[in-house]
């Protein structure tokens, strides 16, 4: 008797662009020859306006553009893209990722036979910098080299849809850190995540930090989940564990705290010694990352995007946009 052909499993991908076009093509390349030989079919969500036109696009790929006066939220595009793409596995990757496809392979035998939440895998930081190619971090979520459980998942994630829905997917509320929160809820439920300890993607951008990717990450409310995701765990579980993993944008904002009692004394008439002596600690900050950097263009930036990420979450924290989305499912951890 021969043996049964086993039907290709049917995937889901889903890929939320944030004015990252000129990333495209790699990305969509990447996928096409990654799922070569399986059952797919894919969304493409543009969460803002697009500055670039769109690369060539195959029969797989339906284009989801909602007339939106501000950005979606990460959670949001996601979301709609799920809900218009089908498999019992869906891949999440960013529009400027490029992934593997030996990973790609690995993955998708593993989500065969597990009933793991998610699967992720080491991620490399690539920049375009002038036409020149050049490597950043090796492993930028420090995942490591061997397989084991991870917390949660991002900039690249395949998760099984029935689990995914269990968890009330993406907070569509957080403008950031909705991958972080999801895995929150995911562990609470005793789901696991698991990294297969191998390159899953090549994550590409312009050099960063740089001034264009401050004013990026701001006008599309990218700075501002830090705030969001601490408002809506107050008084719940959780909420320490958010705060820690807010520190270094707490420290920021400490940072500068003298400096403006300083500025306050200054003028209100009174003499520049404490403004100066309040500097002491940005500039000990920024000297110290121009050093690790090796440019102090790199290490002024550094402090600039703490900085920056520091004031998002204050505003984050405190305002409530005006008919801000509600979630589909409250989260449960």
């Amino acid at each position: 008797m021969g043996v049964a052909a086993v039907r290709p499993m049917k995937l889901g991908v889903v890929v939320p662009c944030y004015r990252q076009e000129r990333f495209l093509p790699r990305t969509v390349l990447a996928i096409e020859r990654a799922l070569a030989a399986q059952e797919w079919q894919g969304a493409l969500v543009l969460a803002s306006p697009a500055d670039a036109p769109l690369p060539a696009l195959s029969s797989h790929w339906s284009v989801i553009s909602p007339p939106v006066t501000r950005p979606l939220t990460p959670g949001a595009a996601r979301m709609l893209g799920l809900a218009a793409c089908g498999g019992d596995w869906v891949l999440f990757p960013d529009a400027d990722v490029e992934i593997d496809a030996a990973w790609a392979a690995a993955a998708i035998a593993t989500a065969g036979t597990t009933a793991l939440a998610g699967l992720g895998g080491r991620i490399e930081e690539w920049f375009l910098d002038g036409g020149r190619e050049r490597p950043g971090a090796r492993d930028m979520y420090r995942v490591g080299e061997s397989e084991r459980s991870v917390g949660y998942l991002a900039t690249l994630a395949f998760y099984r849809r029935e689990a995914l829905i269990a968890a009330g997917g993406y907070d569509v509320r957080l403008n950031s850190e909705e991958d972080f929160e999801l895995g929150m809820r995911l562990e609470a439920m005793g789901l696991e995540l698991r990294s297969l300890g191998r390159l899953a993607a090549r994550h590409w951008s312009g050099p960063r930090p740089s001034l264009s990717e401050l004013e990026r990450r701001w006008r599309a409310g990218l700075c501002f989940g830090q705030g969001q995701v601490l408002r809506l765990y107050v008084g719940r579980p959780g909420f320490a564990t958010l705060l820690r993993r807010q520190g270094l944008y707490l420290g920021a904002l400490a940072m500068w705290l003298p400096v403006m009692a300083g500025l306050v004394v200054f003028l209100a008439g009174g003499t520049s010694r404490a403004l100066w002596a309040g500097l002491a600690i940005p500039l000990l900050a920024t000297a110290a990352m121009s050093v690790r950097k090796r440019s102090l263009r790199l290490g002024v930036l550094a402090v600039l995007a703490w900085t920056q990420l520091g004031v998002g979450l204050l505003v984050g924290l405190f305002r409530v946009p005006a008919g801000a989305p509600k979630p589909a499912r409250e989260a449960r951890c």
